[in-house]
């Protein structure tokens, strides 16, 4: 009964073996998927022209070194454990054939046993930091935007500066509009004003020389105050025409820029729709 008890342990601590080598054999199926993964990215990425991610690939890429240099530590280890209940099960082979004192037979088995599942859960832990490790690399590697992706933010972040240009356009229009009715509104209250001054007085002044003097020279003031008001309008108006025409200056270079932009994007469209043909022909 006690040698079938010691056969089922040994039996038990070959199967903590066999576990061992499927978790390694597991393990080393991840770590190949994960290098095939880095090497599609490193090539994605040198197509793409990510020039600005290549140094957190180049660092997450040692990264994956130090894990490797781990995995080969604990691979060392691995095998040491193996080769070491390999010589307890071959000792207690030799124990069982030779008939050794079943109690300490027994006692020695549980012992052993006790330390292979401490390895045993040992390795499990250190394979478990491992996989975290390698998920943790993968996921900064896809974490990491891709040509396309940075295109596409490039061309969002444009169309929102041409919106928010376009609103502060509209705004700058509105306050000139208001300040130029808000000025029209003055003078014709000015105007008004000095209308209904003058006929108030009009009988008054005209009715005597002295009174019409008086109304000649108000009226001439009225006439070079209107006149000083005419000039600082016209200049001005004479400094709107040349910011004006420095806007249109502006513009028309804008639009010449453009359109060397389209012509050059064509181009470079057309190169990089006959470099696709190229390359499929090429892998055909």
């Amino acid at each position: 009964m006690q040698e079938s008890s010691s056969e089922q342990e040994i039996n038990s601590i070959r199967a903590s073996i066999a576990m061992l080598n499927s978790n390694l054999d597991h393990q080393n199926q991840r770590k190949n998927g994960v290098l095939n993964e880095l090497l599609n990215l490193q090539e994605k990425v040198r197509k793409e022209g990510a020039e600005s991610k290549v140094h957190k690939f180049v660092s997450l890429l040692e990264n994956l070194k130090f894990l490797e240099r781990q995995e080969s530590e604990i691979r060392s280890d691995f095998d040491a454990k193996r080769s070491s209940l390999e010589a307890e099960v071959s000792d207690l082979e030799e124990k069982l054939a030779t008939g050794s004192d079943n109690n300490m037979l027994s006692r020695g088995l549980d012992d052993s046993l006790n330390e292979s599942l401490q390895k045993l859960n040992s390795a499990k832990r250190e394979l478990a930091a491992r996989l975290r490790a390698i998920v943790s690399v993968k996921r900064q590697l896809d974490d990491a935007p891709s040509q396309s992706e940075l295109i596409q933010y490039e061309r969002r972040l444009s169309e929102l500066n041409a919106h928010i240009q376009e609103k502060l356009q509209q705004t700058r229009k509105f306050y000139a509009t208001y300040n130029a009715l808000l000025e029209i509104k003055e003078l014709m209250l000015k105007e008004t004003s000095l209308l209904n001054s003058i006929s108030s007085q009009f009988q008054d002044a005209i009715a005597s020389p002295t009174g019409r003097l008086k109304l000649l020279e108000s009226m001439e003031g009225i006439v070079k105050g209107s006149q000083q008001k005419l000039e600082k309008v016209q200049l001005g108006l004479q400094e709107e025409q040349k910011v004006c025409d420095a806007l249109k200056e502006k513009y028309t270079a804008a639009v010449a820029e453009q359109r060397r932009c389209y012509s050059l994007l064509k181009a470079f469209q057309e190169e990089c729709a006959r470099n696709e043909r190229l390359r499929s022909q090429t892998s055909a």
